[in-house]
């Protein structure tokens, strides 16, 4: 695979861990280069990809020579790389409070996530297992209520007055939460409505997660 000049972002578009890189280039204005691969598009099984990634996951991250996976690296990466100090701080202690967010969502919300969005939602194996579905999406339950009561206790952002890169993971957690039609009687959370309607005042939130996909 050549060399490709300035930023190239490789993955489907729709794809969950694309999309968030997708919505921090929206909110830098950075340009960039998207080339699809992954389901219904390029495979990532193809040798050409896997010598930039050989796990075969999407995103990848192309600046010119440097090649990057993994979207909540690509996030900071971006965002360092831009001198974006109002989302990724460089005070140790604030970019802590930033950086612990990030985390969070990949450790304990990416699982039953999968369990109720993959499983339940798509229908996909091997996600479709019945306990796995249900214990996901009481799992996902519990966690969004566990955001609802930060929100509530230090919002209206999740690093306190500021949109920072905390809010991007978190925001498309909350957002498929709210779109998905498997999960029923949601519970009323009111800091985690007024967050999901905050964060949809943001055209890149808009363009790229509130935007008629799950």
């Amino acid at each position: 695979m050549t060399q490709r000049d300035g930023l190239t972002l490789l993955g489907r578009p729709d794809a969950y861990n694309v999309r968030k890189v997708l919505w921090l280039l929206a909110e830098l204005g950075l340009p960039f280069a998207l080339e699809p691969w992954g389901r219904g598009h390029r495979p990532t099984d193809d040798p050409a990809f896997l010598a930039l990634n050989p796990l075969g996951t999407v995103p990848v991250l192309l600046d010119g020579g440097l090649v990057l996976r993994e979207s909540h690296v690509i996030l900071r990466y971006l965002a360092t790389r831009q001198g974006a100090l109002h989302l990724l701080p460089a005070e140790p202690a604030a970019r802590a409070r930033v950086e612990q967010w990030m985390d969070w969502v990949a450790y304990d919300l990416t699982q039953p996530m999968r369990a109720a969005y993959l499983g339940g939602e798509l229908g996909l194996e091997p996600w479709t297992n019945p306990w796995f579905v249900t214990h996901g999406r009481a799992e996902y339950g519990r966690r969004m209520g566990q955001l609802d009561a930060a929100l509530a206790a230090g919002g209206p952002c999740l690093a306190g007055a500021d949109f920072t890169l905390a809010d991007i993971p978190a925001g498309f957690v909350v957002h498929r939460w709210y779109a998905m039609r498997g999960i029923a009687d949601r519970p009323a959370l009111p800091a985690l409505a007024a967050y999901y309607d905050m964060l949809s005042e943001r055209p890149a939130f808009r363009q790229h997660i509130r935007n008629g996909l799950p």
